[in-house]
Order: C-alpha cells, then sequence, then structure tokens
C-alpha cells in the first residue's frame, strides 16, 4: 500500500535526516505516555533556567503592552 502524494510529503517533514520512513512512522505512532510531574521536573529545562525564561518573556510582553499602547495614543492624537 503506498501514500498519497500530500500524506508522504506531510511524513517526509517529520522525518529524521538518520532514519528510515519506517522509523518514522512508528516513532510518529507511538502512544505518547506523560511523565508525572515528580519525574518530568527539571527534565525540559532546570528550574533556574526556567525563571529566567519566565522573566524575559514577562519583559517581551510587557514592551509589547507598551509599544502597542504607544501605537493606540499615536491612532488617537490623529
Amino acid at each position: 500500500m503506498a501514500l498519497d502524494p500530500e500524506a508522504y510529503e506531510l511524513l517526509k517533514r517529520q522525518k529524521r535526516t538518520d532514519e528510515s520512513f519506517s522509523d518514522a512512522v512508528k516513532r510518529l505512532a507511538r502512544p505518547r505516555v506523560p511523565l508525572p510531574p515528580s519525574q518530568a521536573s527539571g527534565r525540559i529545562c532546570p528550574l533556574g533556567e526556567r525563571r529566567e525564561i519566565d522573566r524575559v518573556y514577562a519583559d517581551l510582553h510587557a514592551a509589547d503592552r507598551r509599544h502597542a499602547d504607544r501605537i493606540r495614543r499615536q491612532w488617537k492624537a490623529k
């Protein structure tokens, strides 16, 4: 059985360079079981780095909000 062209392109984009199409299908189709929070903590990102990322995100969000407010004031002034 063959894949239709759209399915083939989708799979091709997901396939890693070091794996076969069969390996990609197995990896993508395998059910993902989330880790319990007690085991997941710190695996993706250490807590210190996570806090830094959160701080940077909050700073960017605040800057974006200030920029949007500035644009709104300029539009109202026109």
